[in-house]
Formats: structure tokens, C-alpha cells, sequence
């Protein structure tokens, strides 16, 4: 049994500083989302958000590594990819918040790195260590522990299908933006991902509008739902999605899925910020997280090299 080398060590603490980053970021959009939720069907929600990550990361790219880059990107892939990791994702979880108390949608995603780390075993033939196992239910368990520290009622309806799918997908299309487009760099894979989905869903909406008018909300709009649906859109899914599939494609999505379980901690602190009241529950919680993702990659105590 060995210890980790100082440069690996570091290298990981690193990828988890960005991935905890990218956790933080998502967070900051689940208030903002409670602001255009009640004003757009899921298909539109989803499209809208997409689209202006889309319009953020595109120009990025560009302006970073040119239209070559782009020209020669394996458009369909990414395409595919892009509509399961955040279309079909993105739409569940829209559909779950709206089915269901916030409550048992967080509880239902903190099974997501149980799917990361049997996905990891069973696509990628991870062996599953002991420092893993003991990772995973660590982070299972802070999960659940942060959770109980919000308030709202616990429903297991139908909302928790929709959000165990949106769970499901993202965790399979992250590991495949990774995997399917080794040649693109993480702002390329985002890019592309996200460009794709957003060509997609707006198409699909636009159907789903004219079939059964099921249009958004025009006149209940106004900045502040604007406001929420960019925050939603540009830092939840953008940003948010560039510093995840960095921290996937250097720790793997089963590690990687673990600190999203931190992320009612992450809730917490922002409504802490604006006056709300601090929970050690749930700050416990993230810790025991962070503690379960730092055994998981061997970061803390002796793994098997």
C-alpha cells in the first residue's frame, strides 16, 4: 500500500477545488430557477437556458481556439451526447421540481454517485476498492444528512421517476462527453455539448408550442424572471458545465459525482448570505461529503496503488 505522490496529489486537489467550484455555481441557480419555473413549460425552460449557455460558450470557444476548432468538431456525437446530458437531463429535473417538493429531489440526486461509481465498475471496469466504497457511503450519507437539513415535506410521487432519469442521464452523458471527444478540449466538449442540445430543444419546444400551445408565460415575465433564467442559463448550466467536465475528465465521474451532494450546503450559504439562518446539519453534512470524496481518490489515508 502506498501513499499518493506530491505532484498527484496535488493534481487531484485541484480537480476537486474546480469540481466543488462547479458545484457552488450549479447551486447558485436552483434559487434563481424558482423565478422562471412558474412561467415556462419544462421543453421551453429547457431550451431557453441552453440556448444562452450555448450563445456564452460558443463565443468563448471561438474566441479561444478559433473557427477551425469548430469546423472540425464531431458535431453529431457531441449533438447526441449534448441531448441526453442536458436536454433530457435539464427537462426532468425541471419536470421533478415541479412535481414534487425540492426535498425529495435532492434526496433522489444524491443517489448520483451511486450511478457514477456502478457506471465507472461496469463501462470502464474500475475495480471497486475499499477506499471507494467507503467514499461512496460517505457521500451518500452526508447527502442525506444535508437534506434533512432543508425545509419541506418528503412525497415520493411520480416526480421521483423524473428525477432519478435526470440523474441517470447526466451521469451517463458526462462520462460520454469525456469519452466520446477525446480530441476536443473541455471548453470544446462543453461547447459542443451544449450547442447541440441547444439546436435541439429550441426545435423541440418550438414543436411542442405549435402542436399544443404550449407557449411561455409572456406577460408574467419581466427582469427579475429574466434575470433568474440567465443566472439559470449562463452560470447553472455554462460556467457550471465547463468546470464539471474539466473535474470529470481528471477524476472521473464517479469521485466527481460525489460533491454534489454538498450541494443544499452550498443552498444553505447563500440564503445564509442574504440574512437566512445557518445550519450546522447541513454544513456536517458537506463535510462528511468532501471527507468521503477526499478516502474515495485515496486523498486521505493509504489506498492500493
Amino acid at each position: 500500500m502506498t501513499d499518493l505522490a506530491a505532484p498527484a496529489r496535488r493534481s487531484l486537489l485541484a480537480a476537486n477545488a474546480i469540481c466543488i467550484a462547479s458545484m457552488v455555481i450549479w447551486a447558485a441557480g436552483l434559487p434563481a430557477s424558482e423565478l422562471i419555473i412558474p412561467h415556462m413549460p419544462p421543453l421551453a425552460l429547457t431550451a431557453g437556458r441552453a440556448v444562452l449557455a450555448a450563445a456564452v460558450l460558443m463565443t468563448v470557444w471561438w474566441a479561444v481556439e478559433g473557427a477551425r476548432a469548430i469546423r472540425k468538431a464531431d458535431w453529431l456525437t457531441g449533438t447526441l451526447v449534448g441531448v441526453v446530458t442536458l436536454g433530457l437531463a435539464s427537462f426532468f429535473i425541471i419536470l421533478a421540481l415541479q412535481l414534487n417538493d425540492p426535498v425529495t429531489v435532492a434526496i433522489v440526486t444524491a443517489t448520483m454517485p451511486v450511478a457514477g461509481i456502478v457506471l465507472e465498475c461496469v463501462a470502464d471496469r474500475r475495480p471497486l476498492t475499499r477506499a471507494m466504497a467507503l467514499g461512496l457511503v460517505l457521500s451518500v450519507a452526508g447527502g442525506l444528512i444535508a437534506v434533512s437539513g432543508t425545509e419541506g415535506s418528503i412525497d415520493f410521487g411520480f416526480g421521483v421517476l423524473a428525477a432519478l432519469a435526470s440523474v441517470l442521464c447526466y451521469t451517463w452523458g458526462s462520462r460520454a462527453t469525456v469519452r466520446a471527444l477525446p480530441d476536443l478540449t473541455p471548453l470544446g466538449r462543453s461547447a459542443v455539448t451544449v450547442g447541440g442540445c441547444a439546436v435541439v430543444m429550441l426545435t423541440v419546444a418550438l414543436g411542442d408550442g405549435v402542436l399544443r400551445d404550449s407557449w411561455p408565460d409572456w406577460g408574467a415575465i419581466g427582469v427579475p424572471e429574466l434575470a433568474g433564467l440567465a443566472i439559470f442559463g449562463i452560470g447553472s448550466m455554462a460556467l457550471s458545465q465547463l468546470l464539471w467536465i474539466i473535474s470529470v475528465g481528471r477524476i472521473g465521474i464517479g469521485a466527481a459525482s460525489m460533491h454534489s451532494n454538498a450541494v443544499p450546503f452550498y443552498v444553505m450559504l447563500m440564503v445564509f448570505a442574504l440574512g437566512g439562518a445557518w445550519s450546522w446539519l447541513q454544513t456536517l453534512g458537506a463535510v462528511i461529503v468532501m471527507f468521503g470524496a477526499m478516502v474515495a481518490q485515496g486523498l486521505i489515508g493509504r489506498s492500493r496503488p
